[in-house]
């Protein structure tokens, strides 16, 4: 279906306009009466959550960060949807990586059937933020198995691993605080004091599901930054520890060379006449490699 038209109480209507069905965008204009500014908004992948408030026709539009559930690549990302408020009409703009909170906003009407505009957007909007709780969850199980990886063997698989749930929680971390700031911006607006106690409930569980999810993936957000920053350093330090023992291994292999090389000459040396002379060098190198070894090991370890 190109829309989803549901009756709301007071006379209000929700509508639901599906853009990847919709072959000319100007219909969105010309049938539905959007200007094109809110269009481009709905259009744009990288709108951030934000609110406009039009004085003159006493339209707004929100702008909500919403989960992507399809993974494009390794890691969740969240993507805008739009809401536009209307006198009588509530009107979302949504397409195939969002409909799903089209269905859970659709299960609420169900059984509730008489809602006004700002009760349904609201309630919409706690929908939003409860989608993202199961894959923040997932992603948390996720930090624990590949914690448990690197600590048996660090390998780049389990280091991508790693990298890959940092960088998509730092993307549904600012899309939270997004959210957030602007549920922030909605009660510290004119428009909030239009809103009766109802509309006012649902709002403010709104409100507490925004600052709950932004302490969660804030929290975990953290934690993933402390283990980044944890391995890289174990990772420094075994690098270290392997160039050490090159060093030693170099110094100890260059005083055997000095050894050998020394009696290799072409000169009168010691034990130059002596038959079991190469027993001799070779125990007395042994035993200088093996106190060199380790005087090189106690300065390694200090």
């Amino acid at each position: 279906m190109l829309f989803v038209e549901k009756k709301l109480g007071h006379d209000c209507t929700w509508i639901d306009l599906d853009v990847d069905k919709i072959k000319n965008m100007e219909d969105l204009s010309d049938v539905y009466g959007l200007d094109k500014e809110t269009i481009e908004y709905a259009l744009d992948r990288n709108e951030r959550a934000h609110m406009d408030y039009h004085r003159e026709t006493g339209t707004v539009t929100f702008i909500y960060n919403v989960l992507d559930l399809e993974k494009d690549k390794e890691y969740y990302e969240a993507i805008p949807m739009t809401f536009i408020v209307e006198k009588q009409r509530l009107i979302t703009i949504s397409n195939h990586k969002n409909s799903y909170v089209i269905k859970r906003m659709a299960s609420y009407l169900e059984s509730h059937e008489v809602v006004s505009i700002y009760k349904f957007l609201f309630a919409s909007l706690e929908i939003i933020s409860n989608a993202y709780y199961p894959v923040i969850e997932e992603m948390d199980k996720g930090k624990d198995e590949i914690s448990a990886l690197l600590r048996q063997k660090t390998t780049k698989k389990n280091l991508f691993a790693l990298s890959d749930l940092e960088t998509g929680m730092v993307y549904l971390t600012a899309a939270a605080k997004q959210n957030r700031l602007l549920l922030e911006h909605i009660q510290g607006h004119a428009l909030y004091r239009s809103f009766n106690e109802v509309e006012r409930e649902q709002f403010d569980d709104a409100m507490i599901e925004a600052h709950q999810l932004v302490s969660m993936t804030d929290l975990i957000s953290q934690v993933l930054q402390q283990l980044s920053a944890s391995y890289n350093n174990i990772l420094n330090n075994n690098l270290n520890d392997n160039l050490t023992t090159l060093t030693i291994i170099s110094v100890l292999l260059a005083i055997l060379a000095v050894i050998t090389g020394f009696f290799g000459m072409n000169v009168p040396l010691p034990f130059a006449n002596e038959p079991n002379a190469w027993i001799y060098i070779l125990l007395a190198s042994l035993i200088l490699w093996v106190v060199l070894a380790q005087y090189l090991k106690n300065i390694a370890r200090n």
